[in-house]
């Protein structure tokens, strides 16, 4: 079904240019950005003015921005509060997907509105940008082991383990972001938050 009146028309994927944090467990924001431009066969361009990379496609008739920043993750906002202000776009049409540590590997949350949580990216996007954006938040953990520091873990590379389970999951984090398109936030919501994923940490034992 289409929906006349599309309430998203940007879609951030939050990470770290450069090769040394391409397959960082922080870096999944760009990963399923990514994945989702593909299937829309989206053709990506660096923009030095919004300091990001970005492409624009069509969905449902609808122009929609793809925007991966390139300030590193703790500047996200800087970025993005640029481009907002060139095109004249309200936080609200904003949906920012990110890694989130307190979430199962694999999970999907979707909020609109609420902290930072400790997320860098997320706070500087609430102080430059403001709050009122849709949060596409992609399960990370449990922190394993559970006493590496938080930046050590978000920063270090996916195991081979949960590699596996990222890419059999990457449809339905595609599937997902075309629902918030199609449905709207709210509506999405009871869909995407009510699928409960069960990590076993022991997978990740035989590589630590």
């Amino acid at each position: 079904m289409i929906n006349l009146i599309m309430a998203i028309s940007v879609i951030v994927g939050l990470g770290n240019p450069g090769d040394q944090y391409k397959d960082t467990r922080h870096n999944v924001g760009f990963k399923v950005i990514e994945a989702f431009g593909s299937t829309h066969s989206a053709q990506w361009k660096d923009e030095s003015r919004f300091q990001s990379s970005i492409a624009k496609i069509q969905i449902n008739e609808q122009p929609l921005f793809l925007i991966k920043p390139q300030t590193y993750m703790n500047l996200s906002g800087v970025a993005l509060l640029k481009f907002s202000q060139y095109y004249k776009i309200e936080p609200s049409e904003f949906m920012v997907i990110y890694d989130e540590v307190n979430i199962n590997l694999g999970q999907i949350k979707l909020t609109v509105n609420g902290s930072a949580g400790g997320h860098n990216g997320i706070e500087n996007i609430l102080q430059n940008l403001g709050d009122g954006f849709t949060r596409f938040r992609i399960g990370i953990g449990p922190k394993y082991p559970p006493q590496l520091e938080i930046s050590n873990y978000v920063l270090g590379k996916f195991l081979k383990p949960e590699v596996n389970i990222v890419n059999k999951k990457m449809k339905d984090f595609v599937d997902g972001l075309k629902l918030v398109i199609d449905s709207g936030s709210v509506l999405a919501m009871n869909q995407l938050n009510r699928k409960e994923i069960n990590y076993d940490t022991d997978s990740r034992k035989e590589e630590i």
